[in-house]
């Protein structure tokens, strides 16, 4: 088994009770007393979850430049459990609450007007959820998830109760008709997201690019969908900037639409180059929405 699936599994197992603790407090209680048992939680997880606080302390190294203070440790973790904390409203339809700027959504409108659709490439940094209610309700924009659903499947399960229509806009990867799945949502001018940044499979071959100084492995197989669906691919990202403010990034970095067969390995490949790009300015520009709580670069111990 491969670490970022290790992960998997261990984040599922810690964070089923909180998000069930957290559902309970708010919405008996709303959002803001339910963020004040947040910051006991994220504290909860700092101290005592040693093996995602030595990944969240090599990353913070990283991203920084310098080993993190505590404090800094401390406000990875909440960043994370506060994205966490906020996808309750999300599904339940209380996006109002939130500020939330937009950039490139220009950009993206325009590679919809041939009525088709587009790719979103993400990762595991910051909200994806934000993006996919804030499309629905602000930017008239549907947008489906393709992901694997033994992926935090506890997790993800106790999440879609609260909003149980919003999993028809869920894709199954690994089952034979997904391809298609995608192929018809964007034919529908839909826009169909993918985290791109982890191999669950050990059949999906990685390539190294550097990422914040180190060879990370990205898988290829997002891109080899990409070049076969014939599509704008843009970045996304939902950055959380604390309180109630997002940002929601989209940044263009490929076009398949009119790509030869001859040149698409190469088109392949200076597409995920730019995506891998992209991935390092929002790290740069807002350091704690990175999720991915393993070695994600794979160093020898």
């Amino acid at each position: 088994m491969n670490q970022s699936a290790t992960w998997a599994q261990e984040g599922e197992r810690s964070q089923v009770w909180v998000i069930k603790l957290m559902l309970w407090i708010s919405l008996t209680a709303g959002r803001r007393l339910g963020r004040l048992v947040l910051y006991g939680i994220a504290l909860y997880f700092t101290l005592l979850a040693p093996k995602a606080a030595r990944a969240s302390r090599a990353y913070l190294t990283r991203v920084l430049g310098r080993p993190p203070r505590w404090a800094e440790r401390y406000r990875h973790v909440l960043c994370f459990a506060s994205t966490i904390h906020d996808r309750v409203f999300l599904l339940k339809g209380r996006g109002a609450q939130f500020n939330v700027e937009v950039q490139g959504a220009d950009e993206l409108h325009a590679a919809l007007a041939d009525g088709q659709g587009a790719l979103l490439m993400g990762a595991h940094l910051g909200s994806f959820e934000v993006l996919r209610t804030m499309g629905r309700e602000r930017g008239n924009l549907r947008v489906a998830m393709a992901m694997y659903p033994d992926n935090a499947r506890k997790l993800n399960a106790t999440l879609a109760a609260l909003a149980p229509e919003l999993q028809q806009d869920v894709i199954a990867l690994g089952h034979v008709d997904a391809m298609l799945a995608v192929r018809d949502r964007l034919e529908q001018g839909n826009l169909v997201g993918l985290l791109a940044d982890r191999s669950l499979g050990a059949q999906d071959a990685c390539t190294r690019l550097p990422l914040l100084g180190d060879a990370a492995p990205f898988p290829d197989g997002p891109w080899r969908l990409a070049v076969l669906l014939q599509r704008p691919v843009f970045f996304m990202a939902g950055l959380y900037l604390g309180s109630n403010r997002y940002q929601i990034r989209f940044e263009r970095i490929a076009d398949f639409r009119a790509v030869a067969r001859s040149e698409r390995s190469a088109a392949m490949a200076a597409a995920q180059q730019a995506y891998v790009q992209a991935i390092a300015r929002a790290l740069r520009d807002s350091p704690w929405n990175w999720f991915n709580f393993y070695d994600f670069w794979q160093t020898p111990e």
